[in-house]
């Protein structure tokens, strides 16, 4: 479809599974949209999509393409938004290293990724690549702040379907490991901007000589803007890191919970300090050895294997060392692959959830299951995992047929907290002092630091987070018991706390102020006596706590419903997460079975349609969004959703169902006699034809499938894989 100046929606291209989901059901939904003269454009923010876009110089003429991500961050600030954003990958050095790869194996001449830049070139190369990787979608598109809830009928269903809940008991050895002190948390400074110190401004650092270098330069702070910054002891660390290594139980695994796509400069950092203090006794022997091989502790284990791979004897030292240190907490046990074999298997926001979910339990390297220990460095956030641990080692698991739902407002509008995405995180490389410098002289944060600590800087800009209170207000309104999740010991969120007190005074509305761990306490309480509750947090807690209750009560965050009201009357909704699509691309490759299930993308549907009738007066937009919601009820009643195993409902069998629901939907509704007109043939076709559609989708389920690229696959071979039935096809147009 030829791209508009306006399109009424715009539907991501992404990665992975939502990628592979998008092939089957988004011609549904552009045939369905058409009829109500609708127009329905994609715009691609894949990692692959990113990269050639980024190095247009580099490419033949046919082989470039447009800077869709830069496009759609100007159309957010807009009140013609309308953007429905599946899940991307927020991309690790080794995920991006190997889609660099990828597109090189297609004949894209992009450039290596420069792990070490030593010429100008490499380092240029370097800088754009780094504006690449980790959460760089993210920011730039969110230009509003964060409401995230459950849809009605997919709570209902999850209480009336439980899923698997892990049992609690008191005796459960599990817990959380932090850092008694230096850390994010302990060194944190924040102050509010004056309209004296409102403008421009740099990062410095001076060494032990004297030498003064600038870290970043052209800063810009508004007056009423929220300015923090802090840094992590590297000698911190890796004694916390040692400690609880030597501390470890018999029988409990030892595990790292970080996130190292989105904290793409820091976690990947203190990633490389665990696997180097685990590694030590391997390390001491051979770590000549191995970094004249390249080998980067950052990387992980997997990548040392990898290495090392064909020389005995370096295997033998390093299946040793491991052998010799407490067992560790697996990502796959049949595979061998450990919590720190790849920095981004682990991610907090999914691996701690899972962890709760299941009891405390992890596997091991044997395959069976245990207690484990979760190192969480940074006191920041470690609390809410640690409370909720023991309120469950307290008062057993949670009983999802009856708790209340949990929902979020987060702070995340242009840029806010951006906690390590941003580029003013840095390693240092020695003893000296870190400074941020206003344009009159003035210093407004200054550390005393010594080599390998971890400096950071993040803003939150005044309208934001005046426009985040009054949201969180009017969700509070709506839904009954809330909080909001600040420390007033905190640096940062005594700034915030500022900002809260006085717009709640005058709104004439009591909402608690609560620390993380009580809000946690509070937040728990409420929901097991049935109570909904709305949380409202930053940016950190916004991502992790719309993964940790959505898994308890739902199963799977992926269920959620987003909605982003962006500040300049826009909109955009996003379709939950991603975390697992790694494993269900892996299953559709072996056996052509996508287990991905796109009630995300249906709930965000239902939602754009309705933003649409409101924002543009297409009134068919509203009857086709009502549909929708029709359509995604009849799913969850009657078991339509994907399943895990061959034979069963996958992705493709789904949409299929979804399609024959809004067909019969739209045709029983009577506020549009032209819509229910066309597609009243349309449901009876698919109905008719049901036996034949279905047997169609599952002619060639149990073969392998062949994507041709994980990163940057073949639209032929996706459109083959993921529209079998010609006869859907053909009703469908």
């Amino acid at each position: 479809m030829a791209q508009s100046q306006t399109p009424d929606i715009i539907y991501t291209i992404v990665d992975e599974a939502p990628e592979l989901a998008r092939g089957s059901l988004l011609p549904i939904i552009r045939a369905f949209a058409s009829a109500a003269d609708i127009d329905v454009e994609t715009r691609d923010i894949s990692l692959a999509g990113r990269i050639l876009a980024t190095f247009p110089d580099y490419l033949q003429e046919d082989q470039r393409i447009s800077d869709d991500l830069a496009a759609l961050g100007e159309l957010v600030k807009t009140p013609e938004a309308n953007v429905i954003k599946l899940p991307n990958i927020s991309a690790s050095v080794p995920q991006l290293v190997a889609a660099i790869k990828e597109l090189q194996g297609q004949g894209y001449a992009v450039p290596d990724y420069p792990a070490e830049p030593a010429t100008d070139e490499e380092k240029k190369v370097r800088a754009r690549y780094d504006a690449i990787k980790g959460s760089a979608v993210n920011p730039v598109l969110r230009e509003g702040n964060s409401d995230r809830r459950s849809a009605k009928a997919v709570k209902e269903y999850a209480k009336k379907n439980p899923h698997s809940m892990g049992e609690w008991t008191a005796a459960s050895k599990t817990c959380v490991a932090s850092m008694p002190g230096n850390d994010f948390f302990a060194n944190e400074k924040s102050a509010t901007i004056t309209a004296a110190q409102a403008g421009v401004a740099k990062i410095t650092f001076t060494d032990a000589a004297g030498n003064e270098t600038v870290l970043k330069d052209g800063l810009k702070y508004l007056e009423g803007e929220v300015v923090d910054a802090t840094f992590m002891s590297a000698s911190a660390l890796r004694a916390f890191i040692k400690a609880e290594v030597a501390s470890m139980e018999p029988g409990v695994l030892f595990s790292v919970h970080l996130k190292a796509t989105m904290m793409k400069v820091s976690d990947p950092i203190i990633f490389g300090h665990f696997v180097s203090v685990y590694l030590e006794d391997f390390l001491a022997k051979h770590g000549d050895t191995v970094k004249a091989l390249g080998f980067n502790p950052n990387a992980g284990i997997g990548d040392l294997e990898a290495k090392i791979k064909g020389n005995a004897d370096l295997e033998a030292d390093l299946a040793a060392a491991l052998a010799a240190k407490p067992p560790m907490y697996m990502v796959n046990s049949d595979k061998g692959i450990t919590n720190l074999h790849v920095p981004s298997d682990v991610i907090i926001d999914a691996s701690m959830p899972a962890v709760i979910r299941a009891g405390g339990i992890g596997w091991g390297p044997d395959g069976k299951p245990a207690d484990t220990k979760c190192c969480i460095p940074d006191n920041c956030y470690a609390t809410v995992y640690d409370e909720t641990i023991n309120y469950f080692k307290e008062n057993g698991k949670l009983d999802v047929t009856s708790c209340g739902a949990v929902s979020n407002v987060g702070l995340m509008a242009q840029k806010a907290e951006e906690y390590g995405s941003h580029p003013t995180t840095f390693e240092i490389p020695s003893k000296g002092t870190v400074r941020i410098v206003l344009a009159s002289g003035e210093v407004l944060h200054e550390h005393a630091v010594e080599t390998g600590d971890i400096w950071r800087s993040a803003t939150a800009k005044k309208a934001p987070i005046l426009d985040w209170i009054q949201l969180g207000i009017a969700r509070t309104k709506a839904t009954g018991k809330a909080a909001f999740w600040l420390d007033a010991t905190r640096a940062h969120d005594a700034e915030i706390i500022k900002y809260v007190e006085p717009a709640l005074k005058e709104a004439g509305i009591e909402i608690p102020i609560l620390a993380p761990r009580e809000a946690t306490r509070f937040t728990l309480e409420e929901m097991v006596k049935g109570n909904d509750v709305v949380t409202i947090t930053g940016n950190v807690l916004r991502d992790y706590l719309t993964d940790l209750f959505p898994i308890l009560e739902l199963g799977t965050s992926a269920k959620m419903l987003s909605i982003v009201k962006l500040m300049n009357g826009g909109g955009m909704f996003e379709t939950g997460a991603g975390g697992s699509a790694p494993k269900h691309v892996e299953q559709l490759v072996k056996e052509n079975h996508l287990r991905w299930d796109s009630l995300g993308e249906f709930c965000a549907l239902g939602e754009s349609f309705n933003f649409l009738a409101e924002a543009k007066g297409k009134t068919k937009a509203a009857v086709l969004g009502a549909a929708v919601d029709a359509a995604t009820q009849k799913i969850l009643e009657n078991g339509n959703s994907p399943e895990r195993k061959v034979g069963q409902n996958d992705n493709r069998s789904s949409h299929y169902w979804f399609a024959r629901y809004w067909a019969e939907a739209l045709a029983a509704q009577g506020d549009d006699a032209d819509l229910a007109a066309h597609f009243a043939p349309i449901a009876k076709a698919l109905a008719e034809k049901e036996t034949t559609i279905l047997a169609e989708l599952k002619a060639d389920e149990g073969k392998p499938a062949d994507m041709g690229g994980y990163y940057h696959s073949d639209p032929a071979k996706i459109d083959a894989i993921m529209r079998p039935s010609a006869t859907l096809n053909a009703i469908i147009g």
